[in-house]
């Protein structure tokens, strides 16, 4: 599907871009600059003689404009906003920190948008991990995630990678040294910095909060092209902006992450439920008394195709003794016949998505557009919330996905832009759709979305930045409530210009 739901244009000319990429793909003669009359790349030619060029600034790494290129990243995991209207012009692959410095100073003086572009996954499928163009800067410059991506240091308590690195290939490196990132989230092949800039959930967020809450530090390159520090202690403010601000006052570069001992190994219980009351009770009850370190949860269809049912996926983590299983289980309501008990490694039990991958990509799932709908939920009205869902999505809302569903204490929340529901106990909701290839709804799953984000929000809900649900600048606004003053304040302060991440939608 191509262009199911645009809701930008892009920012310049298209006949200009035709003229200079056309140009470019006959010839192959490589751009030097940016034309600011006509809003677009120049190639030497063209800027003989004109004083209106601006020459590209020396990079360590490249400033690439090629067709093939510039398509490549016109794209995102989501495929709802594929297309030329969603191409930049350019898109940098960065030899250091340097280059994103030089860019975005590069990009301040001549009103070029600057996105990154987080280029996660496996094997040859690599792009944005965004579902609905979030990170898409039509006609500007995205910058390829994969260029800062280097592990920095592993010490005692923390690491220290470039905002590139997938949590992956920090999870491997850090057991190696017998520690582990204490949140991560269900899929690992998705960049750090990324992550942190909307959040990132997982299944020990009862415990250590989200993904941006085990972050001790970052660095940052802000609007005005300077490289700063930022920390809960050395600029506040621009640290709390960053981590779930979406990528709107800088560009992160390097951040310092929290490790923990990690456990050897995890018993997983996957307990199954018959009504959406029994799992509500249960999941509370379990939560309330930290049995398990890993807490997760989701609504699935029962085996038969008839229905729904509930699953509560708990882990307890151990090193050489194993848990007392029946302890773990008493006075639980589950369908004790159902349940699956199983002991894994903890590294495979981080990677489990892996096997499930395979299956998406072997039926076509994987690359389908994906309408996401993605929510936290107050836990006093996850019920009623949870009947209207169970009436209005059948198999085929799913395809080949799944319904994440589970609670956590909205005290683990510490990042102000991370706004949840006004409650102690809230329900993450997590539509994860991969509908089945050709499948022709995919505008009324928008719709359908919209629909349900409304009925959510008027039951004290918040959205999860990812996701795919048309917002405009008046409902972000209403979204971040009474944090959206500071967020705009900072906006202002960091990207004065308003150049970084249009994709998000937040800023008219």
């Amino acid at each position: 599907m191509s262009n199911t739901h645009r809701t930008e244009a892009g920012t310049a000319a298209e006949p200009s871009r035709r003229r200079v990429l056309g140009g470019m793909a006959a010839t192959a003669v490589a751009v030097v600059g940016w034309n600011t009359v006509s809003q677009s790349w120049a190639t030497a030619a063209e800027a003989a003689g004109s004083a209106n060029v601006v020459p590209v600034p020396g990079l360590i790494g490249t400033l690439e404009t090629t067709p093939g290129v510039v398509d490549s990243f016109a794209n995102d995991f989501g495929h709802l906003f594929d297309g030329a209207a969603s191409k930049p012009w350019a898109v940098l692959r960065p030899g250091g920190v340097e280059d994103i410095v030089t860019i975005v100073n590069y990009a301040r003086a001549n009103g070029i948008k600057v996105a990154v572009n987080g280029q996660g996954g496996t094997g040859q499928d690599i792009e944005s991990h965004s579902v609905y163009g979030q990170a898409r800067v039509p006609g500007g410059i995205s910058i390829d995630a994969k260029g800062m991506s280097r592990i920095l240091s592993i010490g005692g308590d923390h690491a220290v990678v470039e905002a590139g690195v997938t949590w992956g290939q920090l999870t491997d490196e850090a057991l190696k040294t017998g520690k582990t990132p204490p949140a991560l989230p269900d899929y690992l092949y998705i960049s750090v910095g990324g992550t942190i800039s909307i959040g990132g959930i997982g299944g020990t967020v009862q415990k250590y909060g989200l993904l941006c809450d085990t972050v001790q530090s970052i660095d940052i390159v802000t609007g005005d092209g300077k490289l700063v520090t930022a920390s809960a202690q050395v600029r506040p403010e621009l640290f709390n902006a960053a981590l779930s601000g979406g990528g709107q006052v800088g560009i992160i570069v390097r951040v310092k992450v929290r490790l923990v001992p990690a456990p050897k190994r995890s018993v997983i219980f996957s307990l199954f439920y018959s009504t959406v009351e029994a799992y509500l009770a249960d999941s509370e009850k379990v939560l309330a008394e930290g049995r398990f370190q890993v807490h997760a949860g989701e609504m699935m269809q029962k085996p038969d195709g008839s229905g729904w049912r509930y699953k509560l996926e708990v882990g307890a983590t151990y090193n050489t003794t194993p848990p007392d299983r029946e302890k773990l289980l008493c006075g639980l309501q589950d369908v004790r016949a159902d349940a699956v008990i199983e002991d894994v490694s903890y590294r495979d039990y981080m990677f489990r998505l892996d096997a499930y991958e395979a299956v998406l990509k072997e039926g076509g799932h994987w690359y389908t557009p994906k309408p996401w709908l993605s929510m936290f939920l107050p836990a006093s009205k996850t019920r009623q919330f949870m009947k209207l869902v169970e009436r209005e999505l059948d198999a085929s809302s799913l395809g080949g996905g799944f319904l994440l569903f589970y609670p956590f204490f909205s005290s683990k929340i510490k990042r102000p832009l991370a706004v949840m529901p006004n409650e102690s106990v809230v329900y993450l909701f997590d539509l994860l759709r991969f509908p089945n290839p050709g499948e022709p709804n995919i505008q009324g799953m928008i719709d359908q979305n919209r629909r349900l984000y409304d009925i959510a929000v008027g039951l004290g809900a918040k959205r999860y930045l990812v996701g795919s649900i048309p917002m405009s600048p008046a409902d972000w606004k209403k979204h971040f409530g009474n944090r959206w003053s500071g967020f705009v304040n900072a906006k202002k302060k960091f990207d004065p210009q308003n150049l970084f991440t249009p994709g998000q939608g937040f800023f008219a």
